[in-house]
């Protein structure tokens, strides 16, 4: 605690959904900041875990899940894609702000606690990115994610699992049927032997059809993985 004050004298931190600073236990982003998150609550598909408005009281499937069944047992995610989260999520992805991943990893991990606590998951692993994309960002934004929330649920990093060989192209703009098109056959299995009979935890930055975590999952359960469950920071 001591040495955490020392560094903040030297090195003040700024909070990067404000731009205030942090103190404290805090890592990056302020408790205020925290505090205003857009979290994700009920009522939501109980598949895929996307949001609807209104008043639900029971459990429900979404219209997407019942006409593709994903691969994945259920997918979650943390907050909503907007507002302050949207801009740290981007600077994070795009603009090497990697320092974040740890605040994120916090909220993955109390989103992993609330919705799968009952699970036995064996492992974490996340989106690969392609070589060349991999190359010129210099790191899977991901792959950070997954690494600090395993340390936080205290399971062993499946590195390397999953490999993205086909480059595709951006989903931004697509459609839900083209994303899925655009994503078919781009991941492979590796270390089949390893992944046979186990559960895993599928960790990315952003969801928002599905349809890249649903391929992925696919990938898995073909190559003799138990289960996948999914979590996300955000839902798009």
């Amino acid at each position: 605690m001591f040495l955490r004050h020392a560094l903040d004298l030297l090195w003040p931190r700024v909070c990067e959904g404000c731009g205030g600073s942090v103190s404290g236990l805090s890592r990056y982003l302020c408790w205020d900041c925290m505090a205003s998150l857009p979290l994700i609550e009920a009522p939501f598909c109980a598949r895929c875990g996307d949001p609807v408005e209104g008043a639900i009281s029971q459990s429900f499937i979404c219209s997407a899940c019942v006409d593709r069944e994903p691969a994945f047992e259920q997918a979650r995610s943390a907050v909503r894609f907007r507002g302050g989260v949207k801009d740290v999520l981007h600077r994070f992805k795009y603009s090497a702000a990697t320092h974040v991943s740890r605040d994120l990893a916090t909220l993955l991990h109390a989103c992993v606690r609330t919705h799968f606590g009952r699970e036995c998951l064996d492992a974490v692993t996340y989106v690969p990115l392609h070589a060349a994309k991999q190359r010129a960002r210099t790191y899977n934004q991901a792959r950070l994610l997954a690494g600090d929330l395993a340390k936080l649920m205290r399971v062993p990093l499946a590195d390397g699992c999953l490999d993205r060989e086909r480059h595709t192209a951006t989903q931004t703009r697509l459609s839900a049927r083209e994303r899925v098109q655009n994503v078919r056959g781009a991941f492979v299995s590796r270390n089949g032997s390893w992944i046979h009979g186990r559960r895993f935890l599928l960790v990315d930055d952003v969801m928002t059809t599905g349809a890249t975590v649903a391929e992925c999952s696919r990938v898995l359960k073909e190559a003799g993985a138990a289960g996948v469950w999914v979590v996300t920071v955000a839902r798009g």
